[in-house]
């Protein structure tokens, strides 16, 4: 189903001297600097290796941990068409944490490894989903805002230099796009509606909009991996970058549902061409990521759990590849 991303072990060389190290990097820079993908089976630096490993991993984890929030809201979805919609994003979620999870295997990495990573908070994702989807209109915005930050993210990230997670990246955005819709479409309703409704979208809202601007990661000055990722073209825009293109998409369809994003410091700026926006908590984004958000430990529980609770149908599955293989064999 995802056969794409060509998934293969990267084949081990003996290690290079120093004189030859330093060809190898020089190649292998040239080939970045003229937009030639990298491919598994490639040379390439080990801290290039280590970099996407961590990056997709994470990414990865954001995409499986992401179901949770919307999960929860299944069963009091107010209508047969919107639980039909949530549990197909829901779905699709799922396949692009598997997807991505392919891509980084490539690199060496066993899925087992990059899970335990998780369920032991080695391994970091994305902090919006450490918080709680409280009401129905969560799941419009969520769909809104967290989708269409993801998609700002992810379509620099289509045009990255490692071939398996760019071509993955193509499939995930066209389906992050419909999510990014139809989050709209329910917000849309929502504004339409009665004066509960109108106050309820705008109170998700509130809650969402800082979160979703922390997704971009730290501003630039404060990144640790960035510069070095956009050297080798891992991301072709910086953390600020992407944050201020999706303030500048996201302000005028705020408008156009009648709502007010919560920043007082909010205004067009018309020497830059762009939106100026006030200060981020980046205290608060540190909590999060070190596991002191609302709903950090409840997300890993949860994920620890389900992991558990599917033990059987990975060794069923492991014990049919093994049966297999032994008729191959015979």
């Amino acid at each position: 189903m995802y056969g794409d991303t060509s998934i293969q072990k990267p084949i081990k060389i003996a290690e290079p001297t120093s004189a030859e190290q330093a060809k190898l990097e020089e190649i292998f820079q040239q080939k970045i600097d003229d937009d030639i993908k990298i491919e598994p089976q490639e040379w390439m630096p080990a801290a290039y290796r280590k970099t996407l490993v961590r990056q997709m991993s994470q990414h990865a984890h954001s995409e499986v941990i992401g179901m949770q929030p919307e999960g929860n809201w299944l069963t009091r979805a107010p209508s047969l068409r919107r639980k039909v919609i949530l549990l197909a994003k829901i779905q699709d979620e799922g396949g692009h944490g598997l997807y991505i999870y392919s891509a980084a295997e490539t690199l060496g990495t066993s899925r087992a490894e990059m899970i335990e990573q998780l369920q032991s908070g080695k391994a970091k994702y994305s902090s919006i989903f450490n918080y709680p989807a409280l009401t129905w209109a969560d799941m419009g915005t969520i769909g809104w805002l967290v989708d269409g930050a993801a998609i700002t993210n992810q379509v620099a990230l289509s045009r990255g230099s490692y071939g398996p997670y760019s071509r993955a990246m193509i499939r995930i955005c066209k389906e992050e796009s419909f999510h990014q819709r139809q989050g709209y479409e329910l917000l849309l309703t929502l504004s339409k509606g009665t004066k509960e409704q109108k106050e309820m979208l705008q109170e998700s809202v509130n809650r969402f909009w800082w979160p979703s601007l922390m997704m971009f990661g730290p501003n630039d000055a404060n990144s640790p991996h960035s510069a070095q990722s956009m050297k080798w073209k891992i991301k072709k825009k910086s953390n600020d970058q992407l944050r201020q293109e999706f303030i500048d998409a996201t302000v005028p369809q705020a408008e156009f549902l009648g709502i007010t994003l919560p920043d007082p410091d909010l205004k067009w700026n018309e020497e830059r061409g762009h939106y100026d926006y006030g200060a981020i908590d980046w205290e608060e984004f540190g909590n999060v990521i070190n596991g002191n958000g609302p709903c950090n430990k409840q997300r890993i529980a949860n994920h620890i759990k389900a992991h558990e609770d599917g033990a059987w149908v990975r060794e069923a599955a492991a014990a049919y590849a093994e049966k297999q293989q032994k008729k191959q064999v015979a």
